[in-house]
């Protein structure tokens, strides 16, 4: 099992990092076509624009794991504190793992302001049984429109669990924004991007995974790796794309801060500039 000999032969890197982090208050809203988006940590990103504010993939736990006292924890703080959010409108989920749908985050989240939740089919039930309502649940290529703002479901290269014997119940997923606004979410490197590309046209803001992609015999299926996301940027032609994934939990072999390191390096041989493809700081913002 692929699983179990990764874990016996797992040799994760020991690389220095500097754990500071300068949160940030994001405006309550953005209006006249403008769009702010913040690195809050990993894959949770707040977008903002046309008045709503929408988090992908919600995550403010300590560790991202079943149990509280073991797992994967925290290296760096989250760039906004949840109590510094504006009202969030929409929260989009792509698939179920500790990482990306943590139900301490959520329900803090469904407490303050009630969004409606955009999900991967099959979660809608999970989480209507832990007391969520006012979801959508789509399967790859379909749509829900929430209070204007459309969202579609794409395809992605991943996998589902949240136990040991859920794997694949449950759909994974990206999605596309109003046609222009691309969250990977977790995702191995394939053809769904030039089908993408093809459908929706380049988008103006992609947010590409980067981390936790050693070993790549074993993590390449699933993750993407820092070259991989260069590939994916110039497959969709992005106007701007923003790495996330990276730089707050130590999921595989990569190093806290490896990935951006290593985007930095391939940005530089394809001569793709910086300011193009953005590595954000945990509660740094850009203006796409």
């Amino acid at each position: 099992m692929d699983g179990l000999r990764w874990k016996l032969t797992s040799r994760p890197q020991k690389t220095s990092f500097d754990p500071t982090v300068a949160p940030s208050i994001p405006p309550r809203q953005i209006e006249n076509g403008r769009l702010r988006v913040t690195l809050v940590n990993h894959s949770t990103v707040l977008l903002q624009r046309n008045g709503k504010n929408i988090l992908t993939d919600p995550v403010w736990s300590e560790r991202v794991s079943p149990l509280s006292w073991a797992g994967p924890r925290r290296r760096r703080a989250p760039g906004v504190h949840l109590d510094q959010l504006p009202d969030i409108h929409l929260v989009l989920l792509s698939h179920n793992h500790y990482d990306h749908l943590d139900l301490t985050s959520l329900r803090e989240i469904q407490r303050r302001w009630q969004p409606a939740l955009v999900v991967p089919l099959g979660d809608e039930h999970f989480l209507r049984a832990q007391g969520f309502q006012n979801m959508h649940g789509l399967d790859w290529d379909q749509q829900a429109t929430v209070d204007g703002t459309a969202v579609h479901s794409v395809p992605a290269l991943h996998f589902s669990a949240r136990g040991l014997f859920d794997r694949n119940k449950t759909l994974w997923c990206g999605y596309m924004i109003d046609n222009e606004i691309y969250f990977a979410a977790d995702t191995g490197f394939g053809g769904h991007f030039q089908a993408i590309r093809d459908h929706f046209g380049p988008p103006r803001l992609a947010l590409l995974p980067i981390g936790a992609y050693l070993p790549r015999w074993f993590m390449s299926p699933v993750h993407m790796g820092p070259d991989d996301a260069v590939r994916a940027h110039q497959i969709l032609q992005a106007r701007t794309s923003i790495a996330i994934h990276h730089g707050t939990f130590q999921l595989a072999d990569d190093g806290i801060d490896t990935p951006k390191r290593e985007l930095a390096r391939h940005l530089e041989e394809a001569g793709i500039d910086a300011s193009i493809f953005r590595t954000l700081a945990n509660g740094e913002y850009a203006e796409c």
